[in-house]
C-alpha cells in the first residue's frame, strides 16, 4: 500500500458528503464545453475504485462533437423505428438484463413513483405515449450534455466485475460533482447496444455496460428539480449484536 494512502487525512468530510448527496441524474445540460483535461482527470481519479484481484474491468469511450452527434442521430432513428414497429427491438438489444423481467414489491412501487413523479413534473399524463417517447429519446441526445461516455466490459469476465464497474461509475459521478459538473448514468443505451458498439469501434469481445451524460446542469430547467427519495437507513439495515 502506498504510504500516502495510509496517512492522508480527509479534513473536510462535509465536502465529500456534499459531492455524494448532491449527485442526481441531471436531465438537462448547458452546451458549455467541458475541457478534455477535466474529463481525463475525473477518469484518473475514478480508477482508484476497487476491483477483484485489481482486474480493473473498465473500457471508456468519450464522445464529443460530431462523434457524439452522429451516434445520437443513429440511435434516435432506431428508437423511432422501434416505436413504430416494436418487433424491431430484438435487432438492437444488449447482452444483459439491467431490469428484472418481472417487477415485484417494493421495487415495482418505487419504479412507479419515480416514473410518474418525473412525468407529472413535466406535464406528461398517463397514456400520452408520444410525449413519453419524446422524453425517453432525450436520453439519446445526452440530454444536451456536451460529453457522452460509453462503458464496456470484456465478455470473458463474470458478474462480480459488474460490481467493480458500479464503484468505478460512482467514482466518476462523485469526482464530477467535485468539479462543479453533473452527470446522468444511462441504462437506456443498452437497448441499442449494437449501434453503439459499432459506432465506437468496440471489440466484439466487449459488452456495453451503460452510457453517461456529463456536463454543466441547466439550473433553469424544471426537470432538474426532480429529486428521488431514499429509503431510511432503518428500513434496510439490521444491526447484529
Amino acid at each position: 500500500m502506498i504510504a500516502s494512502q495510509v496517512s492522508t487525512v480527509v479534513r473536510d468530510a462535509g465536502s465529500v458528503d456534499a459531492a455524494i448527496e448532491s449527485r442526481f441524474s441531471a436531465r438537462a445540460f448547458l452546451p458549455t464545453p467541458v475541457p478534455r483535461e477535466t474529463i481525463a482527470e475525473i477518469l484518473r481519479v475514478a480508477t482508484r475504485a476497487p476491483s477483484g484481484t485489481n482486474s480493473q474491468p473498465w473500457h471508456v469511450y468519450v464522445l464529443q462533437g460530431t462523434g457524439r452527434g452522429s451516434l445520437a442521430d443513429k440511435v434516435c432513428a432506431a428508437h423511432d423505428a422501434v416505436y413504430a414497429q416494436p418487433e424491431l427491438a430484438a435487432q438492437y438489444a444488449g447482452d444483459y438484463d439491467y431490469y428484472p423481467r418481472k417487477w415485484e414489491p417494493p421495487y415495482l412501487e418505487r419504479r412507479r413513483e419515480n416514473g410518474w413523479g418525473l412525468y407529472g413534473l413535466l406535464g406528461i399524463a398517463r397514456g400520452e405515449k408520444d410525449k413519453m417517447h419524446a422524453q425517453h429519446q432525450r436520453n439519446f441526445r445526452f440530454f444536451g450534455a456536451p460529453v457522452g461516455l460509453m462503458f464496456t466490459i470484456d465478455r470473458v469476465l463474470a458478474r462480480g466485475s459488474l460490481l467493480d464497474y458500479g464503484m468505478f461509475l460512482q467514482n466518476i459521478m462523485v469526482a464530477a460533482r467535485a468539479r462543479g459538473l453533473h452527470t446522468c448514468p444511462q441504462a437506456a443505451w443498452i437497448d441499442f447496444a449494437r449501434i453503439v458498439q459499432d459506432h465506437i469501434g468496440a471489440d466484439p469481445q466487449e459488452m456495453l455496460v451503460c452510457g453517461m451524460s456529463i456536463g454543466y446542469a441547466d439550473e433553469k430547467e424544471k426537470v432538474n428539480s426532480f429529486h428521488t427519495p431514499r429509503v431510511a437507513v432503518e428500513a434496510f439495515t439490521r444491526w447484529m449484536d
